[in-house]
């Protein structure tokens, strides 16, 4: 399979329609929403069934995690079994280096259309400026723009899908990947002690780890009601670290069977569990759904960093968290690049990507 180098290649994970921009729809002056993008049918954001406590996600110190404290350990393994989402503080990631990634993503979508577009997606690919999952004329489209770039390794950039001409862009970019990775590489040592591993036994199993970063745009919407920024997905990463704008909601995420909107706090980093971390842990951590909303006042920014195995890397199951009795095996190994292809060739459908890998039940 041929991998991303830096003056081109193919992940060849899957291809995406191309959309319309959303944000130039808005600088047009739309005076009504496109049908495509209007989401009939949404759930209601909260149950009135839920106490204070079960609308806030949970909140890990990082510096602590670092220092080897075992109540925050018993925090995290909390945190990943009920809600697989928590807020990140105290994570080392310099507030300057925060706030220049959010510069120069604000910068990069403040580009004329026609400035964007040099970096748009191509045939068969999931980098560049576009919009990834769109399988179907005739799906529901999502209120928003996007630019996925990997950043590691190194040598599978692909720098013609970046807007190197745009001052201070790829050292932003460069100085928030290499950041973000020490914080996952701390992460990685405590999931491995909570799954049973060496500190760094989960990193082993994984291969050459890889990173991407999505980086989100959603413009405001008359009619925020109507339509959905991201629909509901679960991520295909091992774990995903999100940086978002601190004055602007816009995350729900699905827990008790209700829409949650998670609150930022400025300067943490948003946490979710993903699908490989979802089938090495067999079922113990799971990958939960999460949406994107609009509304009408404020454009949102985001940026995901997803941290995920090697392609060729086959994962499963790990023995440690297989028990015949309580916990059977619930998924069968599969190599990592033929799950993330299944993926990229869904629409964004919640979890229903996940069936893929699971055993049925006996």
């Amino acid at each position: 399979m041929d991998l991303k180098v830096e003056n081109g290649g193919a992940l060849g994970w899957g291809k995406s329609l191309p959309v319309p921009s959303v944000q130039e729809i808005v600088r047009n002056g739309f005076q009504s929403i496109p049908e495509r993008y209007i989401h009939e049918n949404k759930d209601l954001p909260i149950s009135v069934n839920l106490s204070d406590s079960e609308l806030q996600i949970p909140v890990i110190d990082f510096s602590l995690l670092a220092k080897g404290d075992k109540d925050e350990l018993k925090k995290l393994d909390f945190a990943c079994k009920e809600w697989g989402f928590f807020q990140m503080i105290n994570h080392g990631v310099r507030e300057e280096v925060l706030h220049k990634m959010k510069a120069a993503v604000s910068s990069f979508f403040e580009l004329p259309l026609e400035g964007k577009k040099k970096y748009a997606k191509e045939v068969n690919e999931i980098q560049g400026y576009g919009q990834n999952f769109v399988v179907s004329e005739h799906q529901k489209l999502d209120w928003s723009d996007m630019i996925y770039l990997i950043t590691v390794p190194p040598q599978n950039r692909n720098f013609k899908f970046w807007p190197l001409s745009l001052p201070g862009f790829k050292e932003a970019v460069d100085e928030y990947s290499r950041e973000i990775q020490n914080v996952a590489g701390e992460l990685y040592a405590n999931f491995s002690v909570l799954m049973g591993l060496d500190r760094d036994g989960l990193e082993r199993l994984q291969g050459e780890l890889k990173q991407g970063i999505r980086m989100n745009y959603y413009p405001v919407c008359s009619r925020p009601d109507l339509v959905l920024g991201i629909s509901p997905h679960s991520d295909g990463s091992t774990f995903t670290l999100l940086l978002q704008d601190d004055d602007v909601n816009g995350l729900e995420i699905k827990h008790k069977d209700a829409w949650i909107p998670v609150k930022p706090m400025p300067n943490s980093l948003v946490i979710n569990v993903g699908d490989a971390t979802e089938i090495q842990s067999n079922g113990m951590y799971k990958s939960i759904e999460h949406r994107a909303m609009t509304n009408e006042e404020k454009p949102r920014i985001s940026i995901a960093t997803f941290v995920f195995p090697d392609d060729e890397q086959e994962i499963g199951p790990l023995d440690s968290m297989i028990n015949d009795s309580h916990r059977p095996r619930m998924y069968r190994n599969i190599k990592y690049v033929d799950y993330i292809r299944e993926k990229f060739a869904r629409k964004m459908e919640g979890k229903a990507h996940t069936d893929f890998v699971k055993l049925q039940s006996k």
